[in-house]
């Protein structure tokens, strides 16, 4: 085994540390009936609605599961030798990791040719499903009469202490694409995350929440008024939740990002993998995401009841797209600054 190859398992397994396999899933891996998906959890993307779909769709049961994009990533290299998921869902940082680290197999799924090149690995190893802008998602009723933030620099001032959350962007995806905005909004690069670093230095200052896990019920709750979260969050909170939130994508800049999907390298149930990543690609699946408010990767899908939500085109044109390989290189050294280094 290589220094490299240890040193990745070194830190999977740190990250493993907090990943949660329920016993049912486990058991169940084996049933023709289903397909295990890593980091389906049912209030993050409505994937709630997707899973039920599949099955009332497909027969297939998907049980429901709520690890993380690097819990998800640190489970499939702990059992590469004997695999329990069929297929995973993740940030597309992590799935270029999976394949480097050849827990996942090539498969094109049907709309193959949709999908547009630079969001999936001609192969097949990853592939898009749907993308989210990264921003404020901001419970208005828990700001106790502070206004809504419109700046990252509005985030370290003191009436917001207490206030804002993060997932932890050593482990999360979510967490590491809100490190890479805040990063280049400050003037840093993706071979320098200095600026982020002494950010979330400064926010510590000021007490933020820093869950592993999606914290959707916590912001509708209030617990956690300012979650750095992604768009279509924000608005399925509004819309279909009918809770007094905002999305703000802030003055300096942000992010756009894929979220993708790969099927797991001799995974116990292959067949069912596959049909399942049919169907997210399938017309039926396209629409799940978008009338949950993300951008599905199939353009066409996207209603236009669906487009009325989102914010003006010139809100979205602060938020720019990125070189996601050079982002996945730099994600290991990042996370270890920032466990390093972040109080």
């Amino acid at each position: 085994m290589s220094l490299k190859r240890m040193n990745l398992k070194h830190l999977y397994q740190a990250l493993l540390a907090t990943a949660v396999i329920s016993a049912s899933g486990v058991a169940t891996a084996q049933s023709s009936d289903n397909a295990i998906c890593y980091n389906c959890p049912p209030e993050w993307a409505d994937w709630g609605t997707q899973l039920r779909l599949i099955e009332q769709e497909t027969g297939i049961r998907v049980p429901q599961d709520n690890k993380n994009s690097g819990q998800s990533l640190a489970q499939l290299v702990a059992e590469a030798s004997s695999p329990v998921a069929d297929v995973v869902y993740y940030g597309v940082t992590f799935g270029i990791q999976a394949m480097e680290e050849d827990v996942v197999a090539p498969y094109q799924p049907e709309h193959w040719d949709e999908i547009p090149e630079g969001l999936k690995d001609p192969e097949g190893n990853w592939f898009a499903i749907h993308s989210g802008t990264l921003g404020f998602m901001v419970n208005v009723d828990a700001l106790d009469g502070a206004p809504v933030p419109t700046s990252w620099e509005d985030l370290l001032k003191p009436e917001y202490r207490g206030m804002v959350g993060y997932l932890d962007p050593a482990s999360a995806f979510v967490g590491y694409v809100g490190a890479v905005a805040v990063n280049l909004a400050m003037g840093g690069d993706l071979n320098d995350f200095t600026p982020a670093i002494d950010y979330f230095n400064q926010l510590a200052k000021n007490d933020p929440i820093v869950p592993k896990q999606t914290s959707y019920a916590r912001v509708l709750s209030g617990e956690i008024p300012i979650l750095l979260d992604y768009d279509f969050n924000a608005y399925r909170a509004r819309h279909s939740d009918g809770a007094n939130v905002e999305f703000v994508i802030p003055e300096e800049g942000s992010v756009v990002v894929p979220y993708v999907m790969s099927l797991v390298k001799d995974g116990p149930n292959p067949e069912n993998g596959q049909q399942v990543l049919d169907f997210v690609l399938s017309d039926q699946g396209q629409a799940v995401w978008a009338d949950a408010y993300l951008r599905p990767v199939r353009a066409s899908a996207i209603s236009p009841e669906a487009r009325e939500v989102f914010l003006p085109d010139s809100e979205y044109a602060r938020a720019e797209a990125l070189d996601y390989p050079a982002m996945a290189a730099a994600q290991r050294s990042f996370s270890e600054r920032y466990l390093s280094e972040v109080r």
